[in-house]
């Protein structure tokens, strides 16, 4: 048997993983549908609703490999200034990511994380809205990478006006 280094050539060496992220788990943490005019909501025929939503995302750290983050959907139907329905989702996950370089993490954890979690929020508004008596709300798929790039300038000027 050939040994190298002083050491067992058959013997499996130890390699070094390379990056994973893991989705540990998937959650609503918090939700809220509104159908505030119903049933009189329902009958109203003409114009479509204008509909906004807004997003946002937190992370919070659990161990070294582990965080949490939070997917948050506020939403809204109006016609002529009457609400037709109104949803909060707080849709959760827990990601493990291992042997990823520090700065990589944030676009990580606010890009890739609620990348993943948004189709089944997606789902859970649409089934909501149906339930609520409308027609389902396909919600438009999210640049998160935007977001991201959104929020690091936001606290760049933050951090630069409290130098100035």
């Amino acid at each position: 048997m050939a040994t190298t280094n002083g050491g067992d050539a058959a013997a499996p060496q130890a390699q070094p993983q390379g990056p994973s992220l893991n989705v540990l788990a998937q959650y609503v943490k918090d939700f809220s549908f509104e159908n505030p005019n119903a049933p009189r909501s329902l009958m109203q025929q003409g114009q479509p609703p204008q509909i906004s939503v807004q997003v946002n995302v937190n992370t919070t750290p659990m161990s070294n490999t582990d965080y949490e983050v939070e997917l948050k959907l506020d939403g809204k139907a109006e016609v002529g200034g009457n609400t037709l329905f109104g949803f909060e989702l707080v849709y959760g996950g827990v990601f493990r990511l291992q042997n990823i370089p520090q700065d990589n993490l944030p676009p990580l954890l606010m890009i890739e994380c609620p990348r993943l979690l948004f189709p089944f929020a997606r789902e859970i508004v649409a089934n909501a809205v149906i339930n609520g008596g409308f027609p389902p709300l396909l919600l438009d798929p999210i640049d998160f990478v935007s977001l991201f790039q959104q929020r690091v300038a936001s606290l760049q000027a933050q951090q630069a006006g409290a130098q100035a």
